[in-house]
């Protein structure tokens, strides 16, 4: 591949997104195109040079830890075992083959399913216990639960409706105070709470933003009496919007000051309510979501630290986006699920993004799909697939959940030296007990066009914003794409026929990488000795249940140092390890077919007559 020179500058592509009529856009463009010292340009590949003796920093969380929302189905047959939390052989599978130590993983507590239980005090009693079973096991590995309390129980809403407002704010205070000090006092758990979910779609809340502010309150006093009584710190944050601009009565990207997080920063500021982490959501199939700049030309996380800071709140209260996934606006997306390779090759270059952009926390949406559940969310977002029997457990792992297992694989110290920016490939170099281990990874984003010119919007004179959004909700966007309409034909102003012509290059190089592997020669400099080499490969040959074992395993010696062409495929993902001989090695449990750790298994069904 020959790599252009203007690789070798920094663009930052300043942008915001428009939201017109319904049309949602992914947010910000950076292509960040800098190139780091180790790569060169050559006409038949990348060369990534690396020193093994440079500099290494702590392997920050965010890369190494998984973060992963434990949702799932929407259904079971027990009815003690919450309705949305995956099946106990998924979350078997996840504790048998991920190390949980650090990670950080989000419940749904579902109040109005806990309230209908209330006439059943065993059933209710049991229904605690097995959100007990799943938190004890994340709190024994040194994990964070991110227990996320959303639905308005039934007597307390001002209509029978879980996505309600409460009409009896004490009755609902005192619900909550119950079970917070269920989970956090009498059990002791590490555990975050974040109110709500999604408060500004009507399919989560159909209150007014006071509404909104009004249970915020009532859970945050409950925190700070909990707090006062037992000597406890019981983090509580929120508000869990779908982006982070968004607000109850809607919002756009231009008028950042006009969001729910503003108004809650603000809110608890003035009420001196705590709020301990600041989340939302962001599903896109943009990588870069969060590393561009805005209207304020500021990166999204530092204009949310700004507005902390201004209302005299901590400036380092951590930044949460508690659900994300690769979204291209189906329910069933093939590139989710039979062609899940694509978007295991964009879990790596979103979450190496988020690190750049600042994000304290991440939160993969979800361990499983959901299907056949009587509320009709039918989705295959999870990292396992299923089928719904009612004997036995049918389902497994797709080739999202193997990425996961590989970025649980990175070592504790990664390089400082070794960023290959490319706008389709990275790599990430870390250094692990026994030796090193790096990951490689292609994504190219199929919508680059249409990110690219979404960042646009906010730079424009809102006439030609206007101008460019109806144009690509229209159907001569596609045409354009594909050359049907010279662009030279329309009746555009220069300025904008010049974003559109780069929006174009980009699109056609994406079209030409989406077609064609790199070869990418690796230079580990001063790795000398004798090592075991295990190389791990997502790729079209990935999708539904691969094995997690090595495509290729070999007993190397190396005098100075060691030089490897590896081809990367589109859409792809490579783990090299290389671990010296003098140090032992642990097969992955598929290898051995051990069974090395085992969640405790909930107690037998009850029926809801006992």
């Amino acid at each position: 591949m020959t790599i252009n020179l203007n690789r070798s500058r920094r663009l930052w592509i300043y942008g915001c997104r428009l939201i017109t009529n319904g049309l949602r856009y992914a947010v910000f463009l950076a292509l960040f195109t800098c190139l780091a010292p180790s790569l060169l340009a050559q006409e038949n590949g990348i060369d990534f040079n690396l020193d093994i003796t440079s500099k290494t920093k702590a392997t920050p969380s965010l890369l190494e830890k998984p973060g992963i929302d434990l949702s799932g189905r929407g259904f079971q047959n027990d009815p003690t075992w919450p309705h949305n939390l995956s099946a106990y052989d998924a979350l078997n599978q996840l504790d048998q083959y991920l190390d949980l130590q650090g990670g950080i993983f989000r419940l749904q507590f579902d109040l109005w399913e806990f309230v209908q239980l209330a006439k059943n005090k065993q059933m209710q009693s049991r229904f605690l216990e097995n959100y007990s079973l799943v938190i004890k096991n994340i709190n024994a590995s040194g994990g964070i639960t991110l227990l996320n309390l959303y639905g308005m129980p039934p007597g307390l809403g001002k209509v029978l409706d879980k996505k309600s407002s409460p009409w009896d704010i004490k009755a609902f205070k005192e619900l909550l105070k119950d079970i917070i000090r269920y989970f956090s006092c009498e059990k002791g758990y590490n555990i975050w709470y974040e109110v709500w979910n999604a408060p500004d779609l009507d399919d989560f809340f159909i209150g007014q933003k006071q509404e909104y502010f009004n249970i915020y309150q009532a859970i945050a006093e409950s925190v700070k009496e909990l707090e006062r009584e037992t000597n406890r710190n019981i983090p509580i944050g929120g508000p869990g919007v779908t982006w982070w601009f968004q607000n109850i009565e809607g919002n756009s990207v231009l008028y950042p000051q006009r969001s729910l997080i503003y108004e809650l920063i603000r809110f608890c500021a003035q009420r001196r309510l705590p709020l301990d982490f600041i989340s939302w959501h962001a599903y896109t199939g943009d990588p870069v979501t969060e590393s561009g700049t805005i209207c304020y030309k500021k990166t999204v996380p530092d204009l949310i630290r700004e507005w902390i800071s201004y209302f005299g709140l901590d400036a380092t209260t951590p930044l949460v986006i508690s659900e994300w996934n690769y979204d291209a606006g189906a329910n069933f997306e093939p590139k989710r699920g039979w062609e899940s390779f694509v978007t295991a090759s964009f879990i790596p270059s979103r979450i190496r993004n988020m690190l750049k952009s600042g994000i304290d926390y991440q939160v993969y949406f979800c361990l499983e799909d959901f299907k056949n559940n009587k509320e009709g969310v039918n989705q295959n977002v999870g990292l396992f697939w299923f089928e719904p029997e009612y004997v036995k457990y049918t389902g497994g792992p797709k080739a999202t959940f193997n990425v996961i297992r590989m970025l649980n694989m990175l070592g504790n110290e990664m390089f400082l030296t070794s960023r290959l920016d490319d706008e389709f490939i990275g790599i990430i170099a870390t250094k692990t007990k026994t030796g090193i281990a790096l990951l490689l990874f292609n994504y190219i984003d199929p919508e680059i066009a249409r990110n690219y010119l979404s960042r646009q919007l906010s730079s424009l004179h809102p006439k030609l914003a206007r101008t460019l959004a109806k144009l690509m909700n229209s159907n001569k966007w596609e045409e354009i794409l594909t050359k049907e309409i010279d662009l030279k034909t329309l009746h555009l102003n220069k300025r904008l026929k010049a974003k559109i012509q780069l929006a174009l290059n980009l699109h056609e190089t994406a079209r030409v990488s989406a077609n064609k592997s790199e070869d990418i020669h690796l230079n580990l400099i001063n790795l000398r000795g004798e090592y075991s080499y295990r190389k791990y490969i997502v790729d079209q040959a990935c999708r539904l249940d691969c094995a997690f074992i090595p495509r290729e395993e070999k007993q190397i010696k190396i005098a100075k140092d060691y030089k490897e062409t590896l081809k990367l495929d589109p859409y792809s993902v490579v783990l090299l390890i290389m671990d010296e001989n003098n140090t032992p090695h642990q097969a992955p449990a598929e290898a051995e077919g051990t069974d090395s750790s085992q969640l405790e298994k909930p107690a037998e069904p009850l029926e809801p007559g006992e």
